[in-house]
């Protein structure tokens, strides 16, 4: 297995006027959306970064953004309440937006088969839409203190939420039935949450510096990845993969090498406080590489479909996308 990954800066994207708070691959690769507290969302080639989009209608900052699986519609969660969804071909919203939270929404997942949006607000409510209606399916009195993270597993089943109330909590999309409560003996609030690819396990970032794998089943933290620095800002973390010659399987990654393949290892990337972006080995733990190119704290993380490119935004109004 290789001991270092070797991303470098590809292209830098500028535009927004203020700190940009997530960054997103659409699933065919083609487009990085990314959206920022001056209340609009830019969509970019990854190809040449050029800008093919800005999408305006929010009257206040967007925190979260989630695609579609066909990419063809991107969800936005804004302070203004409201979350819109945007057709990508005319970069035009959806007549209906969703409303019906009380506060500042947060967080954004569409499920697999993209007939739902799953979202969390500031308001400690867990919302579930139904896209085609745009109307609202349920609602899961999930936290005691604002939802901070949302995300569906990979066959839609299952949500798990999270909040600075230092709980995880996984839900039965179906039933709308609280199935596991996680929580870490420090309770130090989560920010983000994310299921991994094979739909076992769950990645939490903490307020305390700290990444944690759980395996949401059995109910406990498996693996705590550190050395970035996160103690005030809700950065994200995801999972991508990177390829070797030999070496055993990984256990994260999604279908465990049928094909005879060049072996997929797993690993984790996340923001930082400091400007760095971490890439941590899932298994070992081991820091594969700390991307440096921001200046101030590094909000938002994401890996491309074919795990070729990686982009990182922050509050330095900056847009990375790394090779």
């Amino acid at each position: 297995r290789p001991r270092r990954l070797n991303y470098v800066p590809h292209m830098t994207l500028t535009g927004h006027k203020r700190g940009v708070a997530a960054v997103k691959f659409s699933p065919d690769g083609k487009w990085v959306a990314s959206c920022s507290a001056d209340a609009t969302i830019k969509l970019w080639s990854t190809t040449t970064g050029a800008l093919q989009h800005t999408l305006e209608g929010h009257l206040a900052g967007i925190s979260t953004l989630a695609w579609s699986p066909d990419s063809l519609i991107l969800a936005s969660g804004s302070d203004d309440k409201l979350i819109r969804l945007w057709s990508i071909t005319t970069g035009k919203p959806l007549p209906t937006p969703l409303a019906g939270h009380h506060n500042y929404i947060y967080s954004l997942a569409f499920s697999p088969k993209g007939n739902m949006l799953v979202s969390g607000s500031y308001d400690e409510a867990v919302f579930l839409w139904d896209i085609r209606t745009a109307r609202l399916m349920r609602s899961l009195p999930a936290h005691s203190d604002p939802v901070s993270g949302v995300d569906f597993v990979r066959d839609g089943t299952l949500v798990a939420s999270c909040s600075s109330d230092g709980l995880i909590r996984v839900w039965d999309t179906g039933t709308g039935q609280c199935l596991k409560t996680l929580v870490h003996e420090d309770n130090a609030p989560v920010t983000s949450v994310r299921f991994s690819p094979n739909g076992r396990y769950v990645l939490a970032t903490t307020l305390d510096s700290s990444v944690r794998l759980w395996n949401y089943v059995e109910g406990r933290c498996v693996k705590t990845y550190q050395g970035h620095r996160n103690e005030r800002f809700s950065v994200n973390a995801t999972f991508g993969q990177y390829a070797a010659e030999n070496g055993s399987q990984d256990g994260v990654d999604g279908e465990d090498g049928e094909d005879g393949a060049s072996e997929q290892w797993a690993f984790i990337a996340c923001g930082s406080e400091d400007g760095r972006t971490l890439l941590w080995d899932v298994s070992s733990k081991e820091v594969l590489q700390a991307l440096e190119g921001h200046e101030g704290v590094v909000l938002g993380v994401d890996v491309s479909p074919d795990n070729e490119r990686l982009v990182t935004c922050g509050m330095d109004k900056t847009i990375i996308i790394w090779k």
